[in-house]
């Protein structure tokens, strides 16, 4: 299948410090694409450049065929950008910040004011959009921001972090409403450190650290680069300040100092369980709680990177 969004290495510094180095990634047309890692990975900074809101230092972008570089009035008239931030005047009502937005994408007249309602009951705000954005919970600015970026009807749906600081309702119905958005068609490009999240939504998923993609793939391939692995949770009181004695043990492949004590990635969780116990005790330390999980995608990064997704 041909590609709809193609990726090529891209480049980017900020005073000599790579933001972003030899990104490549391709996205079929109709998939969730999501571009998983920790805060400071460069998610941002890549969702920018596809953009065009920066410039690459290196690397082109190309959408449906028409490059950022050469192109870059037709490749950014596919996409729609919801960007992290919220990008909505607050004085203004949600239906007035449609218009001014539906505006700057070309739309007027009837065509316009149909498009506005048609987004606002696309985001659930319908009877709530007379009012000012000001008194909008962050959640219901999200879900307008959103909104905003669906107006002219994009082919590429490009998400920064959209369920950041979000009420569990909320969230919820953004993650529908991209799940429908998909499903009638939409391209989209997610980015997320909430690694629930990716798992839920992505066909395809790049998991990204300090710049660059350590792995990409379908979900089924990354789980295969930990194998058959467990994850072992334990809460470990008083905290270990060097778990490192733990990685001699056979079937230990990487350990992870977390808030509530320690992460293990193992070969059998419930075989090597036993003597990992026995061996913290040895350290003088208790193990309160254990939780044994199946290869997931915050698995995959700790094996890849050696850090939780979320330090």
């Amino acid at each position: 299948m041909k590609a709809f969004v193609e990726v090529k290495d891209l480049g980017k510094a900020y005073q000599g410090r790579a933001a972003v180095e030899n990104l490549s990634f391709t996205i079929p047309p109709g998939h969730i694409f999501g571009l998983l890692g920790p805060n400071g990975a460069g998610k941002t900074t890549t969702i920018s450049i596809i953009s065009g809101l920066f410039p690459p230092d290196k690397g082109d972008v190309i959408v449906d065929g028409h490059s950022l570089l050469t192109h870059p009035a037709r490749a950014k008239a596919l996409m729609g950008v919801v960007p992290q931030e919220i990008a909505l005047y607050t004085t203004l009502s949600a239906r007035e910040n449609l218009h001014f937005w539906g505006r700057l994408y070309g739309l007027k007249g009837d065509a316009l004011k149909v498009r506005v309602e048609q987004v606002l009951e696309r985001v659930g705000l319908s009877d709530r959009a007379n009012e000012a954005i000001k008194g909008y919970s962050g959640g219901m600015k999200r879900r307008i921001n959103i909104a905003a970026g669906l107006l002219h009807e994009p082919r590429l749906l490009l998400l920064d972090e959209p369920t950041v600081g979000v009420d569990p309702q909320s969230r919820r119905a953004i993650l529908d409403m991209i799940k429908d958005l998909n499903a009638s068609g939409m391209t989209v490009l997610y980015t997320s450190h909430y690694m629930e999240e990716v798992q839920e939504l992505c066909s395809l998923v790049a998991i990204m650290d300090q710049g660059r993609i350590v792995a990409h793939g379908t979900q089924e391939e990354l789980h295969r680069v930990v194998g058959e692995h467990d994850l072992v949770r334990l809460e470990v009181d008083p905290p270990l300040e060097d778990p490192s004695f733990l990685q001699s043990i056979l079937g230990v492949f990487a350990v992870n100092i977390t808030p509530e004590g320690v992460d293990l990635t193992v070969s059998d969780g419930h075989t090597l369980l036993a003597t990992i116990i026995a061996a913290i005790t040895q350290q003088g330390a208790a193990v309160n709680a254990v939780r044994i999980e199946r290869p997931n995608l915050e698995t995959v990064f700790l094996h890849l990177t050696g850090r939780m997704l979320r330090n």
